[in-house]
């Protein structure tokens, strides 16, 4: 199995991330066992994790019990620098894409890194992209909008044809969610606010006309399911049908640009998968987790590896064949146990 959405964070100091950027700058506090964790931002606790998220050696231990023969890292994203300084973030990016690479070096069959970029400047995130990609990322990581700026925006579709043209595979995850005070306890921000994000991101780009301009050879996965994508892609077409005002820029329907995106299969119930896997087709759902996080898959391709309605090659194509595809991986080394009945 292969595992494309997964996160690290680097063992940064306080006095690190404070060099940084004393205000937005992320650093972990780790507990006096070595194993509890939490991210800080600045003085404010961020998120308890634990030491698979910063150490890979013992996040290998986890993935041999799981089965799991390679697992691809990108940021968590509270470590995006878009509304920083330009000159900070360029220098931020390019350091946490080097410890990704070096979170990855020890285990290279095991463990694949995904880029971040300085996404406020473009002509810099487009040099960060490649630089990564020379330096052994197989890909990039970039949040669903850019302050108020959805995908839609010419300065992000610019971006997005750049990956394109260079053959760079692009996930996008949704982050800074939208709700304010609306979205005030029960973590209604991830169970809600998440879902919506990634469908306004899918959406933007589709209904803006981007997807007619961008070129048919970007390789671009939303996580989460693609949030409320699939559920609502029927809505989405009535009104492009009955809606001059939701047509005016989008030529085609919008599920006719289904066969442009992939997604993860982060949706932990076996009807929205059978949903997602009907709507998007088999060759576009992907196994990811959103390991170590608490709200990920804890079971990592239990879902899929239980579901009834796969046949044999649907179930290989999303724990295996999609990833090799799309990220143009070469196989990985096995891990060492056997899988959990997948």
């Amino acid at each position: 199995m292969i595992d494309m959405h997964a996160h690290f964070f680097p063992a940064l100091s306080r006095e690190e991330a404070r060099a940084a950027d004393g205000e937005r700058a992320p650093w972990l506090a780790v507990g006096p066992d070595g194993i509890a964790g939490e991210i800080m931002v600045g003085e404010r606790p961020f998120r308890p994790v634990y030491r698979a998220l910063w150490d890979p050696d013992y996040r290998l231990e986890e993935l041999d019990r799981q089965g799991i023969a390679m697992q691809l890292v990108c940021a968590t994203p509270v470590m995006f620098a878009d509304a920083w300084d330009t000159a900070k973030a360029v220098d931020w990016s390019a350091r946490m894409n080097d410890l990704a690479v070096a979170f990855c070096a020890d285990h290279p069959t095991r463990l694949k890194p995904l880029a971040q970029v300085p996404l406020q400047d473009l002509e810099r995130a487009c040099a960060e992209a490649l630089r990564a990609q020379r330096a052994g990322c197989v890909g990039v990581q970039i949040g669903n909008h850019l302050g108020d700026r959805d995908l839609d925006d010419e300065h992000l579709v610019e971006f997005l044809i750049h990956c394109a043209e260079h053959a760079i595979p692009v996930l996008v995850p949704p982050w800074d969610m939208m709700g304010g005070r609306r979205m005030k306890k029960w973590m209604l921000p991830w169970l809600v606010a998440m879902a919506a994000e990634t469908q306004l991101g899918m959406l933007s780009l589709i209904l803006s006309g981007a997807m007619e301009r961008i070129p048919g050879s970007l390789k671009i996965c939303f996580a989460h399911g693609g949030g409320s994508f699939a559920y609502l892609l029927g809505r989405a077409d009535n009104a492009w049908h009955n809606r001059d005002i939701v047509r005016k820029d989008c030529p085609r329907p919008p599920s006719a640009y289904v066969r442009r995106f992939h997604v993860d299969g982060i949706v932990f119930d076996p009807g929205a998968l059978k949903l997602l896997v009907d709507v998007m087709g088999p060759e576009r759902v992907m196994l990811g987790s959103d390991y170590p996080f608490p709200l990920g898959e804890q079971r990592i391709g239990q879902l899929v590896g239980t579901a009834g309605f796969l046949s044999a090659e649907q179930r290989r194509r999303i724990l295996h064949d999609n990833a090799v595809e799309f990220f143009g991986l070469q196989e990985p080394s096995p891990a060492r146990p056997a899988a959990h009945g997948n």
